[in-house]
C-alpha cells in the first residue's frame, strides 16, 4: 500500500510547516543537484508529491500572500501537467487560490528584468526553484503531483542581494553571508526588511493553507 506523501520545499521553514500535515519534506535549499540527489533516496511507497512553499510572482496582478495552485509546471524545455483530481480538491478547499502555470528555474529569478523575461517566454504566473524538479521526479516514479505556492514577492519588485545569498544545505540562511552583503551594500537594508515583512505574510498564508487542507493536504489517494 502506498502511504508516503512527499513535500518538495526550498526552505527549512517550509519543511516545518508541511511536516505538521503528515508529509515527508525534502529540502532543496536552492540547489537543483542537491534536491535531485535527495529525491533519488525517497522511499518507494509513494502516494504523491507536492511542491509546497513560497514563490515569486511573474504576473503583475499577483499580490504578496496570494495562493497559486498550478495547472502545469514549465521550464524552457519541459512541460508537466499537475494531477487533475488532487488539484480539484485543492481548488475546492481553497476557492480564493489562483489556478496558473508555474515556471521552474535553477537559479533565482529575483530581478524584475528576469521576471519579465520569464513571463514573456513561458506565460507562467509564478516562479520557484523546486516545482520542475518535483514534477520530473513524480513523472519518473509514476505518482500524482501538485503544486501549492504562496507569493512572497511581486512581479515588479527586485529582491535585494542579501535575500539572494546561497542557503545552507538545511534550507536555513547563511547569516554571516547576509551580514557581509549588508556591509558591502548598506543601502539595501530597508529593502531587506521589506522582503522579510512580505515573506512573513506569505508564510502566514502557507500556514492557513495547511490548516484548511488538513492532514495529507487534501490528497485523494490516501487510504
Amino acid at each position: 500500500m502506498t502511504v508516503t506523501l512527499l513535500a518538495v520545499v526550498g526552505l527549512a521553514r517550509e519543511a516545518r510547516i508541511v511536516k505538521r500535515a503528515g508529509l515527508v519534506p525534502v529540502i532543496g535549499a536552492g540547489n537543483s543537484r542537491l534536491l535531485t540527489r535527495r529525491l533519488s533516496a525517497a522511499p518507494p511507497d509513494l502516494a504523491g508529491v507536492v511542491s509546497f512553499g513560497i514563490a515569486g510572482a511573474l504576473a503583475p496582478l499577483l499580490e504578496v500572500g496570494d495562493t497559486v495552485i498550478a495547472t502545469h509546471v514549465v521550464t524552457d524545455r519541459e512541460h508537466y501537467a499537475c494531477d487533475a483530481a488532487w488539484s480539484r480538491v485543492l481548488r475546492t478547499k481553497l476557492p480564493e487560490a489562483q489556478s496558473a502555470v508555474i515556471a521552474g528555474v535553477d537559479a533565482p529569478a529575483g530581478h524584475i528584468g528576469a521576471k519579465k523575461d520569464l513571463f514573456r517566454e513561458t506565460g507562467a504566473h509564478a516562479v520557484d526553484m523546486e516545482s520542475h524538479i518535483a514534477a520530473r521526479f513524480a513523472l519518473d516514479r509514476g505518482v500524482p503531483f501538485v503544486v501549492i505556492r504562496v507569493i512572497s514577492d511581486r512581479a515588479g519588485r527586485t529582491l535585494p542581494p542579501a535575500a539572494l545569498e546561497r542557503l545552507r544545505w538545511s534550507g536555513k540562511p547563511r547569516i554571516f553571508a547576509v551580514l557581509r552583503s549588508l556591509i558591502r551594500e548598506p543601502r539595501q537594508v530597508p529593502e531587506l526588511f521589506q522582503t522579510a515583512r512580505e515573506a512573513s505574510v506569505a508564510f502566514r498564508a502557507l500556514l492557513r493553507c495547511r490548516d484548511i487542507l488538513g492532514p495529507g493536504l487534501g490528497c485523494p489517494y490516501l487510504g
